[in-house]
Formats: structure tokens, C-alpha cells, sequence
């Protein structure tokens, strides 16, 4: 008699549900709900997941589509949770208004460790949970500490293999098992999606496949601003046209404002490269499967792997050597994507990767590579791994795989490439630190630097 209630908050997770249940990854239940959440920072104006285009084909999956946002209105998702005081009250409320009755509750939920994951966990109190994970995220540490009362209810992440042979490291100090949902069973799903046509954009000017450039909205994040962003597309553009593209499709991600691709549209002109803009909410792998482009070019998007591990398009990286050093603070959860993406995939300004491309993890070192990264990302969460990161660090202390630590960081962990022991107390001296401020400001005033 159990009801599952799989929370969703992206068309891209809604498949990938859709195909877990397809390759039979749960056990049966009396009746399966997909939870859906908006999780957009204004949703009145932003499409639901099940308001998009292909959502019709994964419909009859579920025996309700049901609206969190409408449950907790006029909350936010993205920000309310209830009061410990209130969560009696709320598991109430909810089991009236979705009819669950005294039903046991199955949760199937995406970014456990934060709402509205962790809210509807909260709310059903000793309900068995199993994670699924929709991105390369999976693959880096849990990014914040998971209430134990939560943490040990989970039993399985439930994966896309879109780095093959790579084991996701989410969750692993509770024991969470890593399950992998068939490709084949999420292509179907992805398959069925494209068949519901959505108005794609037309880039003529030949009859050769475009190259796709996918946009991520980096500045919302606080990551880079608006004009680097701009021109992080811009290089996309420049990219595809020294690798000989002439027509070219830009998604930019669904919350971005329209002014991110104009300075691009303009350097297309210059260059004299068809560029369409693919306005539709649609999520990339449509694309794929009715543009079959030429080429992929992304930051680090999941959406360069399925295009890679999925459909066998080529694809191209384009400033993860900014972001690596960007990203603040180190244990940020988008540090993993950002080196797996610099670790496997080619510059776009490389021709000669980008024709010899071949995504083997095992060769790279990868795995232990994450290890050591994962290790310094969140230490606390996973001292045992810290032997597995000294060994990488002695054996592969060179400049490319350097940039992928901060030196402060492996000062302050007592790891191989950090200060020298004698040298440790300089960082943290606020007098040290005071003389470096003045001398620099000395120099710049007598070299004339920053002067208009």
C-alpha cells in the first residue's frame, strides 16, 4: 500500500525518473506521484516542468502530477521549510490534500541538501529515501552536512552513467549505494520527449549540421559577471568558427536575460556565421536528437555529456581554466563539474582535441583525481579519504593538475603542494599580511599603476 512520491524540479530529472521506472529501479507501489517544483526566482512567470514541451510523453507514468509550489503557497520553494514545531501540522495537511490517507511514503528526491528536498523530507519524518542525482554533481561530495535523521534514511543514489565507469561520491558517508539507471532506458525516455515538436530555431546558411552552444547562466550564481559571461559566449562563437563552423545554435539557459546573446549574435555577423537563438524551453538532448549538430560547445554542462556518452556528438570546453580558479569558496559543489569537464573534455580552441576526442575516465586518473579533490573539498565529511589524496598529490604534482587546488587549501590540510611547514604561520599572520598590503600599495604608487 505504499505511495512513492518522486520530487522533481527539471523536464531533464522528470526523464530521468521516467526511465528509472521504465527499467523497473523501485519496487511496485499503489500509486506513484510526481511532485513537481518550480523552483525559478519568479515561477508565475517561468514554465513549470510540466508545462514544457515533451512533458505529454512521460505523462501517463505517474498517476498524479501534483504542484508543490501550489501546497505550500505562498511560500518559496527554493527558500521555506517548515518549523520542527509545525511538521505534524504539515504531514497533515498534505496527506489530505494529496489523499494519501495512512499510507507508508516511499521519497525519491533530487538535491537532498537543499529545500525543497530537505523540506518534504523533513515534513514525512521515517519515510524511506532514495536520491537520484540529474548532473555530473554527483560525482564531487555531499556539499553541506545532512541532518543524520535524514542522511541515514537514504539508501540509494540513483544515477545516469554519463561518465562511464566513474562511482558517484554523493552520500557516501551514510552508505548510499550508487545505482545506475540504464542509458538506454533514459534515451527511450529522451526519444519519446522529442516527439512532442517544439518550435526549434532555424540556422540557415548551408547544408552542413550547426554547432550547438549551450549557455548556463554563470553570473546568477555569482561565478562571473554579466560581462564575462557575455563574453564567455562570445569565445563559444569564435571557437566554433576556427573549427570551421559557419551556422550555429545557442540555448541560452531558461532564466537568462535575452541581452546575453546579443554580443554574440553580433560577433556571429562579423564573422559571418548563421547564428539562431533556441528560445523554446526545451532541454538540450531534444536538440540532439532534431538538429543532430556538428559540434557541442559548453562550460561545463551535463548536457556536454549526455551529447558525448549518450548521442556520440563531439563536444568542446570553454573557460573552465577561468572557473577553476573562480570558484569560491573551494568546497563549492560546481568545483567537481568544472574539473571533470577540464579533465575529459577538449578546448574549443584546440583543433587537434577536438578531433581526437575520446572520453576514457580510466586513462585520466579521474577517479582518484576526484578522490583528492573531493578530499579537500570537504574533509570533515570524508577523512578517509585522505591517504587516497596524498598518494595523488605526491604522484601528480605538476601545473595541470595543481589548478585544481587552491595552495592555501593544501596548506591548511597539511597536504603535498602546500606551504612548507616552516613557512605555514605567514597566511595567517595579520602583521605579515599588513606589511604585504603596504608594500604593494607602495609599488602601485610608484609605478603609476591603475591611473586612468
Amino acid at each position: 500500500m505504499t505511495t512513492r512520491i518522486l520530487l522533481a524540479s527539471t523536464l531533464y530529472g522528470a526523464a530521468t525518473l521516467a526511465a528509472a521506472l521504465d527499467a523497473g529501479c523501485f519496487e511496485p507501489a499503489r500509486r506513484t506521484i510526481l511532485l513537481v517544483s518550480n523552483n525559478a526566482a519568479n515561477p508565475e512567470a517561468t514554465p513549470a516542468l510540466d508545462e514544457m514541451s515533451g512533458f505529454g510523453r512521460l505523462r501517463g507514468r505517474f498517476d498524479d502530477v501534483l504542484s508543490w509550489n501550489e501546497a505550500i503557497h505562498p511560500f518559496h520553494p527554493g527558500s521555506w521549510s517548515p518549523r520542527p514545531d509545525d511538521v505534524p501540522l504539515w504531514e497533515r495537511h498534505l496527506r489530505l490534500l494529496w489523499n494519501l490517507g495512512d499510507d507508508p511514503v516511499h521519497l525519491v528526491a533530487e538535491s537532498i541538501q537543499v529545500v525543497p528536498a530537505l523540506a518534504i523530507t523533513d515534513i514525512f519524518t521515517g519515510a524511506p529515501i532514495d536520491l537520484y542525482a540529474d548532473g555530473l554533481m554527483s560525482y564531487g561530495p555531499t556539499r553541506n552536512k545532512i541532518p543524520p535523521l535524514i542522511g541515514t534514511r537514504i539508501r540509494r543514489v540513483l544515477h545516469l552513467d554519463l561518465v562511464p565507469g566513474l562511482r558517484p561520491m554523493l552520500l557516501r558517508e551514510f552508505g548510499a549505494e550508487p545505482a545506475v539507471v540504464p542509458n538506454e532506458a533514459f534515451l527511450k525516455v529522451l526519444t519519446e520527449i522529442a516527439e512532442e515538436p517544439p518550435r526549434l530555431p532555424q540556422a540557415q546558411g548551408g547544408s552542413d549540421a550547426p554547432a550547438l552552444l549551450l549557455g548556463q547562466y554563470l553570473s546568477a550564481l555569482s561565478i562571473l559577471t554579466p560581462d564575462e559571461e557575455e563574453e564567455l559566449h562570445v569565445r563559444m562563437v569564435r571557437g566554433a568558427h576556427e573549427l570551421g563552423h559557419r551556422t550555429a545554435v545557442f540555448k541560452p539557459h531558461p532564466t537568462a536575460p535575452a541581452r546575453f546573446s546579443h554580443r554574440m549574435e553580433e560577433e556571429a555577423r562579423r564573422l559571418g556565421i548563421q547564428l539562431a537563438v533556441a528560445d523554446e524551453p526545451v532541454i538540450a538532448e531534444v536538440l540532439y536528437q532534431r538538429l543532430r549538430p556538428a559540434l557541442v560547445v559548453g562550460c561545463f554542462s551535463t548536457a556536454l555529456f549526455t551529447a558525448a556518452s549518450l548521442y556520440g556528438l563531439p563536444v568542446a570546453r570553454v573557460g573552465t581554466e577561468l572557473l577553476l580558479d573562480r570558484l569560491t569558496p573551494y568546497e563549492n559543489s560546481n568545483r567537481v563539474p568544472v574539473t571533470i569537464c577540464h579533465e575529459l573534455l577538449p578546448d574549443v580552441a584546440d583543433r587537434t582535441a577536438v578531433a581526437a576526442q575520446r572520453l576514457d575516465p580510466a586513462a585520466s586518473g579521474l577517479q582518484e583525481l576526484l578522490a583528492a579533490v573531493g578530499f579537500a573539498m570537504q574533509p570533515k565529511v570524508n577523512p578517509d579519504l585522505r591517504e587516497r589524496a596524498e598518494a595523488y598529490l605526491r604522484g601528480h604534482r605538476t601545473p595541470h593538475t595543481l589548478a585544481y587546488f587552491k595552495r592555501r587549501r593544501l596548506t591548511v590540510l597539511d597536504l603535498p603542494g602546500g606551504l612548507p611547514a616552516r613557512l605555514a604561520f605567514i597566511p595567517r599572520d595579520a602583521r605579515v599580511r599588513g606589511v604585504v598590503r603596504r608594500v604593494r600599495s607602495l609599488r602601485r604608487a610608484a609605478t603609476g599603476e591603475g591611473r586612468g
